[in-house]
């Protein structure tokens, strides 16, 4: 049974879409997010950091929405019409759904995106990104609506729109990584960690002080020695890849770029100014620059090994 939930406002929605796996989260659920991971995800399910709060990027697109809809409308020729609603789908209690548009007469909803243009390789050949799809295939599950249509604005520059068909198969694998990723959240169980910047940047929102005591980590051993191991094979390749790169800027010589099979090399010289504060500090013993320094905190993991 799907049902539709009328929220009063923008901060009651974010309450109520909080306790459930919007189309948003879909492709983080299952790694397709580039700037939000499982462990991440679910960190902001179960309360541990806050949710996005959203940024110039996503108050621009959200001011673009209306005229993609409308651009599509005329391209297509199809009439769309705002569902200011949550759905819900008793066969997926643990999801909810917000969708940009409904294509009136059709059973249908429209996906809208605005994208910049240094995104525009991942639109060749017909294309488009996996995130994207993933949301449109949550949607279609949770609305039970048989196509999806996707508008792309790309650097306010190109415009594209895509078809996609409903696919069982697709919605069934999607869910039941839903259902799985929820469990996690029930049981305060975190997923399986990765090596994301997303994960990185949860774990150090988590755990910003290091203010307690040394602990034994014993049980890390594995993880350790693993760790170093793959250091030592990143410095290697790192210096093969520099010899690599001497060998052709030797061949080059004093030519700025060149070609060859598939390749473009590009050596051209470039100039950068900075500002020496330490020296300025030393000439001008008198002026006090503490003010003009900003203070960040972070953590700093290294490790060592004892021979």
């Amino acid at each position: 049974m799907i049902t539709k939930v009328k929220t009063a406002n923008h901060e009651e929605w974010l309450a109520l879409r909080g306790q459930y796996i919007g189309g948003s989260d879909a492709a983080a659920v299952v790694g397709l997010n580039s700037y939000v991971s499982p462990y991440s995800l679910w960190a902001e399910k179960t309360g541990r950091v806050p949710g996005f709060a959203g940024n110039l990027a996503t108050e621009v697109g959200t001011w673009l929405e209306e005229f993609i809809a409308q651009k599509f409308a005329q391209e297509t020729g199809k009439k769309v019409r705002k569902c200011n609603l949550s759905f819900f789908n008793s066969k997926y209690p643990f999801a909810i759904a917000n969708i940009d548009r409904e294509v009136v007469g059709e059973d249908a909803g429209l996906e809208i995106k605005s994208t910049d243009s240094i995104n525009l390789k991942k639109f060749k050949g017909g294309e488009y990104p996996a995130n994207y799809y993933v949301q449109c295939v949550h949607y279609m599950a949770i609305t039970g609506k048989k196509r999806w249509y996707l508008a792309v604005l790309i650097g306010n520059r190109e415009f594209k729109w895509f078809t996609i068909e409903r696919d069982q198969a697709e919605i069934d694998a999607l869910m039941g990584a839903e259902a799985e990723f929820m469990e996690h959240v029930k049981n305060d169980t975190p997923p399986p960690l990765d090596g994301s910047q997303a994960t990185s940047e949860a774990i150090l929102a988590m755990h910003p002080e290091s203010d307690g005591p040394d602990c034994d980590i014993t049980v890390c051993a594995p993880d350790l020695r693993r760790y170093v191991e793959l250091k030592r094979q990143i410095k290697e390749l790192e210096a093969e890849a520099a010899q690599c790169c001497n060998v052709v800027k030797d061949f080059m010589g004093d030519s700025g770029g060149g070609e060859c099979d598939g390749f473009r090399v590009s050596w051209r010289t470039s100039s950068r100014r900075t500002f020496d504060a330490k020296r300025f500090a030393e000439d001008n013993p008198d002026v006090d620059l503490s003010e003009y320094y900003n203070e960040t905190t972070t953590r700093t993991f290294r490790v060592t090994q004892r021979s």
